[in-house]
């Protein structure tokens, strides 16, 4: 039977009229996922001397056992952010004489095959024979690759579970990447705990018990049976229409509900973020760029110039990040847009009422800056200011002028699709607009009224708001239909 779903699988790829495009596509991550290998081959027949340098206290053995829980929280990032999710359309195989376990195990095993799964073996091998069979013979080596297939599979299932949930419910996502940063909080801020001393204490006893490896095989069958478990139970014609109930948002959202049908239209719009891979890796980007001011603020010596920056970036970052796109997002259903009863109005209202509802939540998250003083945080203020009066205008301004189609299915990983020349234009007034704006007065000595002005623009253009948006609403009227047609010719 698996044989038959690859093959009905081969022929719709076959058959689908963007067949060349995607033969070209493949060809391309082919050739790029070989040249990313072969790096990481490079790098596993130095290792031995790359450890040496770094840890050159500390025996090669320890150094590399204390890095392999970092590697797999690594991986395990990486899975979540760019590994795709096994696809078959179920709904034609449902109603026929299938078990459904054939189409479980289909699916199982067909996820198998990324560079995600091969990448673990490839690093680390050539160390292990170099380093670990010498010393601790073919019982040595075989505990570690046991082990090391174990966590691979352990990684694949559980990001492949996690996924389907985050699909689901988008709490998940908050669930997994809390506990991420509480164990990276315990281990290098608070030094409370210590994953290196972990991860070196689990991989010394491999080397005194080899039969230990077990334990690694035996989570991964665990995962793969909680894995399996939600495949079969969600493996039904009801479960599958359920994504196709539609509910007025506001009944969903009420904060939303409050602002009519603009609420409605960005309470769709979000759920669009969030079930989709695309715009909610842009959700993933912003968080990790929360941490953005980390990098410049440890400095004793840091100016303004840094914090005009990482407070641009990390109280924007879903303006300038999510708004690049617009309105490719919903290029599948933008003629739909256009025919319904939704005024321009409450359309561009909609996403005004999005980058705010964001730009604060990012905002808020910052306020722990004040930690470096509280000129951070006035400065950060000043620029959510400006990203809420400016940046936002700027982005729609040039959605206007962006008829590339993305879908919305693909994750964001090596994906150049809406990428045009607006997003290059877009990125030179948002990067260096405060930056123009703040060096005059910083040459002649007047910093704060640098900051100032900045702040002022800002608040100015929130105040004129309507005024702007009109002049959008205008474009958008002009444009409508040839950004319509080039989202259909994509």
């Amino acid at each position: 039977m698996t044989l038959t779903f690859l093959i009905h699988q081969s022929k719709a790829f076959w058959r689908s009229k963007n067949t060349g495009k995607s033969i070209a596509m493949r060809i391309v991550m082919g050739i790029l996922i070989l040249y990313l290998l072969l790096n990481v081959l490079v790098v596993a027949f130095f290792m031995d001397r790359i450890l040496e340098k770094t840890y050159p206290n500390q025996e090669i053995i320890q150094s590399f056992n204390s890095l392999l829980l970092y590697y797999f929280l690594i991986d395990l990032l990486m899975r979540f952010q760019m590994q795709e999710l096994p696809t078959l359309a179920v709904r034609p195989y449902l109603h026929l004489r299938i078990n459904k376990n054939q189409l479980i195990n289909y699916l199982s095993l067909t996820s198998l095959g990324t560079a995600f799964n091969l990448t673990p073996l490839l690093l680390t091998l050539p160390f292990l024979i170099k380093i670990i069979l010498p010393e601790h013979g073919p019982a040595g080596i075989s505990a570690y690759i046991i082990a090391i297939i174990g966590l691979t599979l352990t990684n694949h299932f559980f990001s492949l579970w996690l996924k389907r949930k985050v699909n689901l419910n988008a709490v998940w996502m908050l669930i997994f990447f809390g506990t991420l940063i509480l164990f990276v909080s315990l281990d290098f801020y608070f030094n409370l705990f210590s994953i290196s001393a972990l991860s070196a204490r689990i991989f010394n006893s491999l080397i005194a018990a080899p039969l230990y490896c077990i334990i690694f095989l035996l989570a991964a069958g665990i995962i793969y049976l909680i894995n399996y478990r939600y495949l079969k139970s969600n493996l039904y014609l009801e479960e599958l229409h359920s994504a196709d109930v539609s509910h007025k948002s506001s009944t969903e959202i009420p904060f939303l509900g409050r602002f009519g049908m603009a609420g409605d239209l960005a309470a769709n719009e979000l759920k669009l973020i969030l079930r989709n891979k695309r715009p909610r890796s842009v959700i993933t980007m912003s968080l990790f760029f929360m941490f953005y001011g980390l990098i410049f603020y440890n400095r004793p010596d840091f100016s303004a110039y840094p914090i005009i920056f990482c407070g641009m970036f990390m109280t924007g970052i879903f303006i300038i990040n999510y708004g690049q796109f617009m309105f490719s997002w919903q290029s599948a259903h933008f003629d739909g847009i256009l025919v319904s009863k939704v005024r321009a109005k409450d359309f561009f209202k909609a996403k005004f009422l999005l980058f705010t509802m964001f730009s604060t939540l990012s905002f808020l998250l910052t306020i722990p800056y004040v930690y470096f003083g509280w000129r951070v945080l006035v400065i950060h203020f000043i620029m959510f200011t400006w990203n809420l009066g400016v940046n936002t205008l700027l982005v729609l301004f040039f959605a206007n002028r962006n008829y590339r189609r993305i879908d919305l299915s693909k994750g964001a990983a090596f994906n150049w699709e809406g990428v045009g020349a607006s997003q290059w234009i877009l990125s030179i007034p948002l990067l260096l607009g405060p930056f123009i704006i703040y060096l005059p007065f910083n040459l002649l000595d007047y910093p704060e009224a640098g900051l100032a002005t900045i702040g002022l623009i800002g608040l100015l253009f929130i105040l004129s708001r309507e005024f702007w948006m009109n002049k959008l609403i205008l474009q958008f009227q002009e444009k409508r239909y040839t950004i319509a047609e080039g989202f259909r010719n994509e």
